[in-house]
């Protein structure tokens, strides 16, 4: 393997020092900062280390991982966990501050200053061992000194009180492989060395210390980093506008693999076919990679996105029973239904298929043939739950019953939803047949099982390297972490059932594979359906990146089952890369339920007169990506109104209305100021942030920045005022245009941003403003798209106001059984909030104060640069909303409002 580095880059101290420690064997090649090594990136980035087999790590923490785990050294879940910190929480600070002493001449205890936190956590935790994980150097006192050597260089610079940091440092620093790659690359010259390295970059963004909420901050955050360099950089990078911009690339299928670039496989967990998607099944899956997946077409990546219907098991066989049609008939009719929903939600497969196919079966069964040969398949005798009622063996989904590890009441004989734990439905207490209600047999069958025992060493081996290198979620990790904590069993593959993928074997001819054993080769087969040429994406593991989308319950048998049984295969079978799940979403306080009619589900989302794009964007806007979070009727409508009608669409608005009506149509000369480049540097910032969030997958948090460049837009206008400008003198009117012509580009570029969030609200923007298709590709630059002299379409509103008796209306039809029986009350004075909100929750009380104080906040902001009346008084009335919802929440009645009219002095 080749590890390549540059001179005067801080991320090759720890790279170097691993390196040193585990992989002595790696040959080192020194290149300049702007060579490119990584083949698929569209912009140089070193440290990079290129793998025997050709594939690269270009992350500095990945690239010690894997030094770390080739070595035989065990990762567990606390060094992981420094890991996460250090590359989350210590390395964004420590770079804006070695950028603010280097580059901006702060002193070195300044700078020191802005990290004392990140330092105080590395101190608590030296307090109880001399390293950070126990009495032994590891990868994450290598990393986490790594991070911070290049700031300090001296372990006089610590402050005295941090004695324990001072040992640690010193005793790490004295570490040989260390002390080599400090005089490597510093070479006796102090941090002054990274000089040249960090001019090249834009100022870090130090992130902000609270969790995303979207909401208005009292101050940009982003703001403070902003250097001269930043500036200059993003106003050269406008100047340039689309010359040398890279073109949308044209997409013909099938849609194959390409040597060279960056191919990217997505699947979303197939939906079982007998049910009607709910929200959740729809975040939790199918929406969230398709935000991803029409991402990374903008970036003009080779990316192919399947998906389709999970047909076979008892679940079809109920069904068609209940409904009086045959299986198939079953599937094709809820497939067609599934089909219509994704199309409303504007869902952009480029292959939507189904299991029940003949290519389903060859490919099932050839796996299996493999694994048998391979001794990775066990006969056993399985003792099942039969219903005598309905003649049936029971599938585990077809059991409920109580935990008998958590005592959970409505537990599936395959999972329990609340503990997460594996079951086997015999195990389950007081088991009851979830068609009849009566109580099953056990009755024995012989089955074959999956040797996992057999396969665990090198299922272990692969799930090391792969955490090392890809993108999984923190839930993801757990839980397989969990499933390989407690050891591995054999797991029953089969059935005693009719409709599924036959099994080949003498003496199981009248059984099929169980579903989870089939349905995840479902992302095969329905690949191999759309292209004959689909082992170029399913066994090319050197130029595939594959990224599984699902909700949590689904992570144990897409990163434990699936894989085990493609690795007993040994056909270079590729594996997941990068496992995204997300939490449950809820609905309002309690589940969706279909037969209950709680909540809202996919066929009837349309119904609601609500358009597709509110639906996505509210779907995103709460993404339960690291706990549940719940849909309420309430907070659609306030993030409806506030963030798109008042925010987003107010801006876009305004910025092709002022072109309309002040210069007939045409976008305006533009002679920018120095407070314009410096909102072109923030709206950069901004941009780049957004790509960094969604790289890693982190949705909902990426959808802020379009947020916040809407709102910059806003405070822009607002404090330059073109419609007064226009009016006065020559030079003021030319003002008016500046401000125009920046400000419709910035809404020409949060067109391409929502692509994938809001993909109809974009075409519409787009075409409003006629937006040239070259622009449609995402860089990292803010470019001049329209220029003066281009002529924009007619502009119209993107949003409507939704209305309270509208939304309490939709929320009272979704209710169902679950809707509380409340004393009836005249009809004006009911209140969707006081219905909506949880009387004496803590946590809600919490969560509300803190969005009254930055609401207040804001309001108090708009008044001091006086905003317009109308952008004010509905910022007011949001604020009381807040205030009366709190009031409720704590108990109280909430306060009348008072009389308007100046107090006197």
């Amino acid at each position: 393997m080749k590890l390549y580095v540059s001179d005067g880059n801080p991320h090759g101290v720890k790279v170097l020092a691993a390196a040193g420690l585990w992989a002595r064997d790696a040959e080192i090649q020194r290149l300049q900062q702007e060579d490119r090594v990584v083949p698929f990136l569209s912009q140089a980035k070193l440290p990079a280390l290129q793998l025997d087999n050709g594939a690269f790590l270009f992350s500095s923490n990945a690239i010690c991982r894997y030094f770390y785990l080739s070595a035989g050294k065990h990762l567990d879940d606390l060094s992981n966990q420094w890991l996460e910190w250090e590359a989350t929480e210590l390395q964004p600070v420590i770079s804006a501050a070695l950028y603010a002493h280097v580059i901006q001449g702060k002193r070195k205890e300044e700078s020191l200053a802005t990290v004392d936190k990140q330092l105080g956590h590395i101190v608590q935790s030296l307090t109880q061992s001399p390293y950070l994980v126990g009495d032994a150097v590891s990868i994450a006192d290598i990393i986490v000194w790594g991070a911070i050597y290049p700031l300090i260089t001296d372990v006089a610079s610590l402050p005295e009180g941090l004695l324990s940091l001072k040992n640690w440092f010193k005793k790490v620093s004295e570490i040989e492989s260390c002390q080599k790659a400090v005089e490597s690359l510093l070479k006796g010259q102090g941090p002054v060395v990274f000089k040249v390295y960090l001019q090249k970059l834009p100022a870090p963004i130090i992130p902000s210390k609270t969790s995303v909420s979207n909401e208005p901050e009292s101050e940009d955050t982003a703001a403070h980093a902003l250097s001269e360099e930043d500036i200059a950089a993003a106003t050269e990078a406008w100047s340039k506008g689309l010359t040398n911009a890279p073109r949308p690339k044209q997409r013909l299928h099938p849609i194959l693999p390409i040597e060279g670039e960056k191919n990217i496989l997505i699947t979303s967990a197939l939906p079982y076919v007998n049910n009607v998607p709910h929200l959740g099944n729809i975040i939790g899956s199918v929406l969230s990679a398709d935000v991803f997946a029409r991402y990374c077409r903008l970036r003009n990546w080779n990316t192919l996105y399947i998906c389709g219907t999970d047909e076979y098991g008892t679940a079809t066989e109920t069904k068609a029973m209940e409904e009086g049609l045959t299986p198939r008939q079953i599937c094709d009719k809820y497939n067609a239904i599934h089909a219509h929903i994704y199309e409303w939600f504007n869902i952009s497969f480029d292959y939507f298929g189904r299991t029940t196919t003949d290519q389903q079966t060859r490919i099932a069964q050839d796996i299996f043939h493999r694994l048998l040969e391979r001794n990775f398949l066990l006969k056993d005798t399985l003792e099942q739950l039969r219903c005598e009622t309905c003649q049936r063996f029971l599938a585990d989904r077809f059991v409920e019953g109580t935990c008998p590890f958590c005592n959970y009441e409505e537990a599936r004989g395959d999972q329990c939803d609340k503990c997460g734990k594996l079951i086997n439905a015999v195990e389950l207490k007081r088991p009851q047949c979830k068609v009849c209600k009566q109580s099953p047999i056990i009755k024995s069958s012989q089955h074959l099982f999956l040797d996992l025992p057999k396969l665990e060493e090198r299922l272990e081996k692969w799930l090391e390297q792969t955490f090392a290198v890809g993108d999984w979620t923190a839930n993801a990790r757990y839980i397989t972490r969990s499933w390989i904590r407690d050891g591995l069993k054999p797991r029953c593959i089969t059935r005693d059932l009719k409709w599924g993928t036959p099994v080949p074997l003498e003496g199981f001819t009248d059984k099929v594979f169980y579903v989870w054993f089939d349905a995840p080769i479902g992302y095969i087969s329905i690949t191999a359906n759309y292209t004959d040429q689909w082992e170029k994406w399913w066994k090319n593991p050197q130029q595939v990146q594959l990224y599984n989308f699902m909700a949590k319950d689904n992570v144990p048998f897409h990163s434990v089952i699936f894989p085990s049984c493609l690795l007993g295969a040994e056909e270079n079978y590729t594996l997941v890369n990068h496992l995204i799940a997300t939490e449950y979403l809820n609905y309002e306080d309690g589940k969706f339920s279909k037969s209950r009619g709680v909540g809202v589900f996919g066929d009837m989302a349309k119904d609601t007169g609500i358009p597709t794009d509110i639906w996505r964007f509210y779907l995103l806007y709460l993404r339960p990506e690291g706990q549940d979070s719940a849909f309420s009727w309430s907070d659609l409508m306030m993030k409806n109104n506030s963030e798109l009608l008042n925010n987003l669409g107010n801006f876009v608005n305004r910025a092709g209305m002022f072109v309309q009506k002040f210069f007939n149509g045409l976008v305006p000369e533009m002679e920018l100021l120095s407070e314009d480049k410096r909102l072109l540097a923030q709206v950069t910032a901004e941009l780049r942030q957004y790509n960094q969030l969604l790289e890693k997958v982190r949705i909902r948090d990426a959808l802020r920045c379009i947020l916040n460049i809407s709102r910059h837009g806003n405070q822009y206008i607002q404090i330059n005022e073109p419609w007064k400008c226009i009016k006065g003198t020559q030079q003021e009117q030319k003002r008016a245009g500046t401000v125009t012509g920046l400000a419709v580009n910035m809404a020409a570029l949060l067109s391409v941003m929502l692509q994938p969030y809001m993909p109809t609200i974009s075409v519409v923007i787009q075409e409003q403003l006629l937006v040239p298709q070259e622009a449609c590709v995402l860089t990292g630059d803010f470019r001049c798209v329209l220029h003066c002299g281009h002529r924009i379409g007619t502009v119209s509103p993107l949003f409507q106001k939704l209305e309270s008796d509208q939304i309490e209306s939709l929320r009272k039809r979704f209710g169902g059984g679950q809707v509380k029986a409340e004393p009836i009350v005249p009809a004006s004075t009911v209140d969707p909030v006081k219905e909506t909100s949880k009387v004496g929750d803590p946590q809600r009380i919490k969560d509300l104060m803190q969005e009254v104080e930055k609401q207040g906040n804001h309001v108090r902001e708009l008044k001091s640069k006086k905003a317009e009346k109308s952008v004010l008084d509905a910022e007011v009335q949001k604020l009381l909303a807040l205030k009366k919802e709190l009031a409720l929440a704590e108990g109280k009645a909430p306060e009348a409002p008072t009389q308007k009219g100046k107090k006197k002095k």
